[in-house]
């Protein structure tokens, strides 16, 4: 072979060699660099949240009325909303209260305090202290086997369905993965045929020993209900609940919203506008779990009620029942930055969240739809409590419930609804 032809061939199969090297070694890199994407970053511990000084909690709730207007005004001012409608209450008067926005950009009707929305999860602390009624009137038990009352009822484990309760429906402890079949409910697929289909979702622990949330499952409450009063579920709500609190625009269904005196249209974004549209029926085929409707001036009076302001309707040993603790939920302690910096615990009851707020306790609900948000949350100790409802689904209003808190509580003030350098020590007095 020609000498140079030789030394060619060499340099080729040496080159061919590192590139192939070379080649390997950009897909090992590749390879590493795609796994760490995907692998969790080794997350920093979580530090402890500050706890409450009973010295620091506000004495006058006047300046914490008047910091949180301020705050609503920002949040009006930054275009955030649709609209909203909200309120506090202390004790049993209403301290604060302010609709912003519009209940439809279309015609420009502004929202006001007897303007209707969708509660979407709000729901079911109405289906848990309708519940307790009856219970108390003996109709029905906490413990009553769902077995018993829906023969027909069947979880993959049919030995966990004959043990399943009313309590354990109504605190998400079925053992079913979370929000159970929620995308076929988005699909407008009919209620009882996914009842039938849990039969075929394996079980992620056994009935009673683990927290998964739920809607299907929840609602056979109302199932429930018809079976041991004979009533359809939303009468008995209107009957036991809105008429005597005074619940006077509170209904059930879409129907009902849609012929409310004025009711809030689900918005979206559109560049920097708003565009009301339709609301779906979707939720509202599970009245238990996500079907009422209710201006700002209704939930003013369930907050007293449930802050135990309406002992005739609400005795104070039910509300005990209701608000109290019965499975751990850790992972609520991180879903969003104030809870990881505020809670120490977390746990569901019956229709309501409990967090430990730094040492306080606070009994809370949100509630999410196409369209509508909504947040409830309440400190029992001090029977100080907020109510939001608002018709798009901004995020921003859901920092204001911790941000009240803060302020009442006097713990470190942080703009936890982001609202674009507002100074939320600005205007502090009293206290």
């Amino acid at each position: 072979m020609d000498p140079l032809l030789k030394r060619f061939l060499a340099c080729f199969a040496l080159s061919a060699i590192v590139i192939s090297a070379a080649a390997g070694d950009s897909e090992a890199a590749t390879r590493k660099k795609k796994q760490a994407t995907l692998r969790p970053a080794a997350s920093a511990p979580r530090p402890e949240p500050p706890r409450v000084d009973a010295q620091a909690i506000a004495r006058d709730t006047a300046p914490v009325a008047a910091d949180f207007a301020r705050w609503v005004e920002n949040l009006d001012q930054s275009g955030q909303v649709a609209g909203l409608a909200v309120a506090i209450v202390k004790d049993d008067a209403v301290v604060y209260e302010r609709a912003i926005g519009h209940a439809d950009w279309a015609t420009r009707e502004p929202v006001t305090a007897t303007t209707v929305f969708r509660l979407a999860s709000l729901s079911k602390a109405f289906a848990t202290t309708l519940t307790g009624l009856l219970v108390e009137d003996g109709v029905l038990g906490w413990d009553t086997r769902v077995s018993g009352v829906l023969p027909t009822f069947a979880l993959a484990d049919l030995e966990g369905s004959l043990k399943l309760t009313v309590r354990d429906i109504l605190s998400h402890r079925v053992g079913l993965p979370h929000n159970t079949y929620d995308r076929l409910i988005e699909q407008d697929e009919p209620y009882p045929l996914l009842v039938e289909r849990l039969r075929d979702v394996p079980l992620t622990c056994s009935v009673g020993d683990c927290y998964g949330y739920q809607n299907i499952a929840f609602s056979l409450i109302g199932d429930v209900t018809y079976a041991t009063t004979g009533d359809f579920f939303y009468h008995q709500v209107e009957k036991r609940l809105f008429h005597p609190l005074g619940m006077t625009t509170a209904t059930y269904g879409r129907d009902a919203l849609e012929g409310s005196p004025a009711w809030a249209r689900p918005h979206r974004r559109v560049g920097k506008n708003w565009k009301s549209f339709l609301p779906n029926e979707t939720y509202y085929h599970m009245p238990p779990a996500a079907g009422a409707n209710a201006s700002l001036r209704d939930m003013e009076q369930w907050l007293v009620a449930q802050m135990g302001g309406r002992p005739d309707v609400l005795p104070a040993s039910l509300l005990a029942e209701l608000q109290g603790p019965l499975v751990r939920t850790p992972n609520d302690v991180g879903s969003t930055p104030w809870r990881r910096a505020r809670l120490l615990d977390a746990s569901y009851a019956l229709g309501w969240r409990v967090f430990d707020y730094g040492g306080e306790p606070l009994v809370f609900h949100a509630g999410a739809v196409q369209g509508y948000r909504a947040v409830i949350g309440f400190l029992p100790r001090h029977r100080l409590g907020l109510v939001m409802l608002w018709n798009c689904e901004s995020a921003a209003p859901h920092g204001l419930l911790p941000m009240l808190l803060d302020r009442y509580l006097g713990l470190p003030r942080i703009d936890w609804a982001d609202l674009g350098g507002d100074d939320p020590e600005a205007g502090a007095g009293g206290g």
